[in-house]
């Protein structure tokens, strides 16, 4: 039977629940109305309509030219992959004909009876329509699940987090075997149980996957589930396999993983004090019950996070001296024009899972925060407090750097997920609650009131007319309340010291406030 298109189908249970169509099943697979699914609508007369079917289809027809040999008819449907018969009752036949029902009930496939008053034409455009319903829900599940996925990723126990996740998201099993059948430090599984030779399946597919020189991905049946095994790509660790290790159809050390004869790949044991043997790739398992469109797009976006978060790649030691370098030296020749961001990090979660929600494997983990540099723009990260600076080419990431750090003090100052440096000159130099501490305490003695005169005063460098204009006041009244303020202050407001440093804590003041500068 040919594979169906990859699109979510309509069950015929959608379409005989649709009143204005009046279908009625007069044969259901299995004993169940919504057991098969539509994937196209075909509609013809000839005796012999199989050659042109893609497989899914619900074929309808008049029965114009069936002949007496409904057996072979159906039989050839069948072969073709065809979902359903619909037969249209009148012109041709007054109602369907019992060797047709016959004939279908012994092959097993679905038989309407479609009533006089429905168009085919109809009943194409009610699939077109569940079709597209079914659509839109396949991508919203899939846009969740890939929301959800990226929220485990950042958890503090990411892989787990992960598995679950996938599984749940899944309806299935999933399962993580590193470092070979044996498992590994980040091995796993998650969701419901499976058949017992299901799982026996999964476990060889997983075997063949991890094998060297095996493919990259493999897929089977079992016990009525759908099995598919994932490589995530380079070794786990130093003397894994990496990007240098032999690819499908290379032969690999002899030392390392082979199959057996037969059966799945097994694991050679290495004798006591010689060299470890290499370690596979990690590979994720997965077993669902049913098999639908999205799955693979899910399945396909954890596999990425968890191969970010498993596989040996430049996070460690080598990462932090990169790192080091390329914020502390000279990194214009190491780096592409960027623009880049600089990250500091204080949190409780896994470095390496940040550093893969970040897209980056450029990280420092030592030292009293996270430093990260990535060329994408950060998102707040749960159970994280983030630092960013400003855009910079390669020759500016010292000066990125130091942003980067004063955002993330000023982060914590806020108990706010993510401050980004975007403000230049005297303010960003400032800590925020040191500014508006200082602020407050300069401008007490003055009231709101006077605070806003003295305010629109300095904003018009002083003058007493488009400052009395400004406020709506006479020009005397200004007077009055500027030396008022002044008494208040003690302080010399023909001093441009002092008007700038009062300048400022106004400005601190109001920096919660959109409204324009009067």
């Amino acid at each position: 039977m040919p594979d169906q298109p990859p699109t979510p189908g309509v069950d015929l249970a959608a379409l005989l629940a649709d009143r204005e169509l009046g279908l009625r099943a007069l044969h259901a697979a299995e004993g169940a109305p919504g057991h098969a699914a539509v994937h196209a609508v075909h509609a013809s007369e000839m005796a012999d309509p199989s050659p042109y079917l893609l497989g899914g289809e619900l074929l309808l027809t008049a029965g114009a030219q069936l002949g007496p040999d409904a057996d072979g008819y159906v039989a050839r449907l069948v072969a073709a992959g065809a979902a359903a018969l619909g037969f249209g009752v009148a012109p041709v036949y007054e109602e369907v004909p019992p060797e047709l029902v016959a004939a279908c009930a012994r092959h097993g496939l679905p038989l309407l009876e479609v009533p006089p008053g429905t168009p085919f034409t109809a009943v194409a455009r009610t699939v077109w329509r569940l079709m597209a319903e079914a659509r839109t829900r396949e991508l919203r599940r899939v846009t969740e699940a890939q929301q959800a996925l990226a929220a485990a990723a950042a958890r503090p126990d990411p892989v787990p987090a992960v598995l679950r996740r996938l599984a749940a998201s899944l309806g299935g099993r999933v399962v993580l075997l590193r470092g070979g059948p044996g498992g590994g430090a980040d091995s796993g599984e998650a969701g419901r149980e499976v058949p017992p030779g299901a799982a026996a399946a999964l476990e060889a597919l997983l075997a063949r996957v991890a094998a060297r020189g095996g493919p990259a991905t493999a897929t089977d049946s079992a016990a009525g589930w759908q099995l598919s095994a994932y490589a995530l790509g380079g070794a786990p660790g130093p003397g894994g396999a990496g990007p240098s290790s032999p690819g499908p159809g290379s032969p690999g050390p002899s030392s390392g993983a082979a199959p057996g004869p037969g059966g799945p790949a097994t694991a050679a044991v290495p004798r006591p004090g010689s060299a470890p043997t290499p370690l596979p790739a990690p590979v994720l398992g997965v077993a669902v019950p049913e098999r639908t469109p999205g799955d693979h797009a899910i399945t396909a976006i954890a596999a990425v996070l968890l191969g970010l978060l498993t596989t040996h790649r430049p996070a460690g030691t080598e990462a932090a001296a990169l790192t080091r370098l390329l914020l502390d030296g000279d990194p214009a020749e190491a780096l592409p024009p960027g623009p880049w961001r600089v990250v500091h990090a204080r949190g409780a979660g896994d470095p390496r899972a940040l550093a893969g929600a970040l897209g980056t494997v450029l990280l420092d983990p030592r030292g009293p925060q996270l430093r990260l540099l990535t060329d994408r723009d950060p998102a707040p990260q749960p159970g994280w407090r983030l630092g960013v600076s400003a855009p910079a080419r390669p020759g500016a990431l010292p000066a990125a750097d130091t942003q980067a750090r004063r955002a993330l003090e000023r982060a914590e100052a806020a108990r706010t997920p993510l401050v980004r440096h975007s403000e230049a000159g005297l303010p960003g130099l400032v800590d925020p609650a040191q500014a508006r501490a200082h602020a407050e305490a300069l401008l007490a003695p003055l009231g709101p009131a006077r605070a806003a005169t003295l305010r629109g005063w300095l904003a018009h460098h002083g003058s007493w007319d488009r400052s009395a204009a400004a406020l709506g006041v006479h020009r005397n009244t200004v007077r009055q309340r500027i030396a008022r303020c002044a008494a208040l202050l003690g302080r010399d407001l023909d001093d441009p010291d002092v008007r700038m440093e009062l300048w400022f804590a106004l400005r601190t003041l109001d920096s919660g406030d959109n409204s324009p500068v009067t």
